[in-house]
């Protein structure tokens, strides 16, 4: 199943993450694709604020992965675009079962290394403010926290 939200500006995308993290678990992994500037690191902010981090929330570009540890749960904020799908090394999967929120901005890159169970975003520039996210579950887990929040 597949489920299409529209975000009439930042503050909407914040409120749409901020419902998932309401519902959130332990070693959940969220895969956001879209162009730059469609709101992946929003989303991310949103995520990051409802667990109460209050580090400032930038993408991970440089870095590649990002980890929050001052929030009531771990958040790993990764930006895997410039791997241009050779993950070779940086040890993604190791953060899959670290007990926290996963978040992976352009995770169609490396398609192959992502998790069975995972929600994936795929956000969409409606216009200048505006977006569409097109939300799908893969999984139990995934499914049920769709029908929570949406």
């Amino acid at each position: 199943m597949e489920y299409k939200i529209i975000c009439n500006d930042e503050y909407e995308t914040i409120e749409v993450a901020q419902n998932f993290e309401s519902e959130k678990f332990e070693n959940m992994v969220i895969c956001l694709d879209g162009e730059l500037g469609s709101g992946k690191t929003v989303f991310t902010k949103g995520i990051a604020q409802a667990l109460g981090i209050e580090e400032s929330i930038t993408s991970p570009t440089f870095t590649i992965i990002k980890e929050y540890d001052s929030g009531e749960m771990p958040l790993y904020h990764m930006d895997v675009y410039r791997l241009d799908g050779n993950a070779d090394g940086v040890g993604i999967e190791e953060y899959y079962n670290k007990g926290g929120i996963v978040i992976i901005e352009w995770a169609k890159t490396i398609k192959d290394i992502l998790p069975e169970e995972r929600l994936e975003i795929k956000f969409k520039v409606v216009d200048e403010n505006r977006r569409m996210l097109v939300i799908k579950p893969y999984g139990q887990k995934y499914e049920e926290l769709c029908e929570a929040v949406l």
